[in-house]
């Protein structure tokens, strides 16, 4: 499908990943955005978000699946977990491929869902089907996929930067930390006292230690990837900005590894990966990869630890650029269509 455009419905409009795809998807040569749709309102959407004004005036529409698939060859679902399920059973069935945002489908597992999400999953015929789409590992899988999980932000970060050096048997599996701090709109759009501008503004902290669903799938991808089961240490944290996620990991170097041999076995490992860079000068900051689809990983050997650190754009990389990395994929286009 190379040569044609991608007709594109976002399912979700109002939300910070829903903007994003659509601030992406309007330069996207060889993709077109022909269906908004909500839950909550329905309006133009450059009445929704002032900023698209000028750029795209579509209505945003009340969710119909057979509507979207005659107008769209692709969803992608920006709803929040348990709602994304709702909805994507009747768009596969209407024959549209799906990227699906939330966390709905990234376990693969039905018992693990409800462990964490407490709630039972309602379509596990299509969480069993779902690819995880993390294209640095899950490449194949992804061109050929129906459905595919996009990785939440904090594993994509969390995961680009264990996997390399624990699969190259430089470092321990079975001692893993990830601190990670990432920015507000990680928690979504919709208001909420905690993430009140008086309560977020000059606070730095550590929240859901030990509780954090994000655990989860970094253990289960990585148990995937590597093939031997993986327990984690994951603190994440909230920083006063808008976007950015830094995570720094810490590695028990195994005996006979140095840092050449990190640096060599990251630069291997992602040789072919279009948005992951390896770096040897200044170490990865939000900075550097703010609105882009960029994910700078560095490593240093220190006190018998590799300390990874990763940084990306938690918007970007952690969600609307990856799931528009993902579609590229699916069609058949190179990867990097409109993201560069």
């Amino acid at each position: 499908m190379s040569g044609s455009v991608v007709r594109v419905a976002i399912i979700g409009a109002s939300g910070y990943t829903a903007l994003e795809s659509i601030r992406w998807l309007v330069r996207h040569p060889q993709a077109r955005i022909t269906y908004l749709a909500s839950r909550q309102e329905q309006q133009p959407v450059s009445e929704m978000f002032p900023e698209l004004l000028g750029r795209i005036d579509l209505p945003v529409r009340p969710f119909d699946a057979g509507a979207i698939a005659r107008a769209a060859d692709v969803a992608l679902v920006c709803l929040p977990h348990l709602a994304a399920m709702e909805h994507v059973p009747a768009l596969l069935a209407a024959g549209l491929k799906v990227i699906d945002l939330s966390a709905d489908y990234r376990l693969g597992d039905g018992a693990l869902y409800e462990k964490w999400y407490k709630h039972a999953h309602t379509d596990k015929v299509n969480l069993e089907r779902a690819v995880y789409g993390l294209p640095e590992f899950f490449f194949d899988q992804i061109q050929a996929a129906q459905l595919v999980a996009n990785p939440g932000c904090y594993p994509t970060a969390g995961i680009l930067g264990v996997a390399p050096l624990v699969r190259e048997k430089l470092a321990a599996a079975d001692d893993v930390i990830i601190n990670a701090a990432s920015g507000i709109s990680g928690a979504g759009r919709t208001p909420s006292q905690a993430h009140h501008f008086p309560e977020r503004n000059e606070a730095f902290e550590p929240y859901a230690i030990g509780s954090h669903r994000h655990g989860a799938e970094i253990e289960k991808t990585l148990s995937r990837i590597l093939g031997q089961p993986m327990q984690v240490i994951f603190v994440p944290h909230l920083v006063p900005m808008d976007r950015g996620i830094l995570a720094t990991i810490y590695l028990k170097a195994l005996p006979g590894s140095s840092e050449q041999a990190a640096v060599a076995a990251l630069e291997r490992v992602y040789a072919n990966a279009a948005f992951v860079r390896v770096r040897k000068g200044p170490l990865p900051s939000t900075k550097f990869v703010a609105n882009t689809n960029f994910a700078d990983i560095a490593v240093k050997l220190y006190g018998g630890r590799f300390i990874v650190t990763v940084a990306i754009d938690n918007m970007v990389k952690g969600a609307s650029g990856q799931a528009i990395e993902n579609m590229n994929l699916m069609f058949g286009l190179p990867e990097t269509t409109g993201l560069l």
